[in-house]
């Protein structure tokens, strides 16, 4: 499995599937690793495609570091990935959180991304959580409990085999990981950047109870010049695991309307 060094050494490790030509580079979020897309991964039609997966530092198989959970960071190990990959011209997937990050990735290297798809992502104006639900999310950290509340407010259609492999997964994320990248993310603040996008730009809503499809029009779809807006109803936060057969097909839909 390859692992490249983060500008301050953290081990970034990621995982590539298929042979391209198309390069695509998926982002995960918040509280999980980059295992959140593999129900979609397998509903892939991976001929044609080439997917880097990162794990985002703190998560899955990369360093635990102590600091470095920034937005900016995180683009700069996605970048660092990126480049380890190879990757010259790439398409960015990113969920939740790693939506604000695919941004920043679009945003700073707008030559190199051809495709930028958003699925519920979090503005990069960051967004407010009511104090409870903040308090909640924020000491969530190796917290099951906490973390299976969070998942039941966030999801609609979860399976609860689903659940569980979403539980194990997050409940082995760093707490600082979880901690300062809740700051990050509720946050943002890095929307004057988003002028510089010129990728193609999809923005995925669900009946995510957080992130509606009113709020991700005004918040990320207006700001972002050419964007669009695709409503898939039914799931929740989670897309990737609630529906990954229509959510795979959204994806494919949009590679396909790229061109070559």
């Amino acid at each position: 499995m390859p692992t490249v060094a983060a500008s301050d050494q953290t081990p970034l490790h990621y995982r590539v599937l298929g042979e391209g030509p198309r390069n695509v580079l998926l982002v995960h979020g918040w509280m999980v690793s980059g295992a959140v897309f593999d129900d979609v991964v397998e509903k892939l039609e991976l001929t044609g495609l080439r997917l880097v997966i990162p794990d985002l530092r703190g998560t899955g198989k990369s360093g635990m570091a102590a600091s470095g959970y920034t937005l900016e960071q995180h683009a700069r190990d996605v970048l660092a990935v990126a480049e380890h990959a190879g990757l010259k011209r790439f398409t960015v997937v990113g969920h939740s959180m790693g939506g604000q990050v695919a941004q920043w990735v679009a945003a700073q290297e707008p030559s190199r991304v051809e495709g930028l798809v958003l699925i519920n992502t979090v503005p990069a104006a960051g967004m407010q959580l009511p104090p409870d639900a903040a308090g909640l999310f924020r000491t969530s950290g190796g917290d099951r409990e906490k973390q299976k509340i969070i998942l039941g407010l966030a999801c609609k259609q979860l399976s609860a085999e689903s659940l569980e492999r979403l539980l194990k997964d997050s409940v082995t994320v760093g707490k600082a990981a979880v901690e300062s990248g809740f700051d990050a993310w509720t946050g943002g603040g890095f929307e004057a950047k988003l002028a510089s996008i010129t990728a193609p730009t999809l923005v995925v809503a669900t009946d995510d109870p957080f992130l509606p499809p009113a709020f991700l029009r005004e918040k990320v779809v207006n700001p972002i010049k050419g964007a669009r807006l695709t409503y898939l109803p039914g799931p929740g936060h989670y897309p990737t695991v609630e529906r990954p057969v229509e959510t795979a097909a959204l994806l494919t839909s949009f590679l396909a309307g790229l061109g070559r």
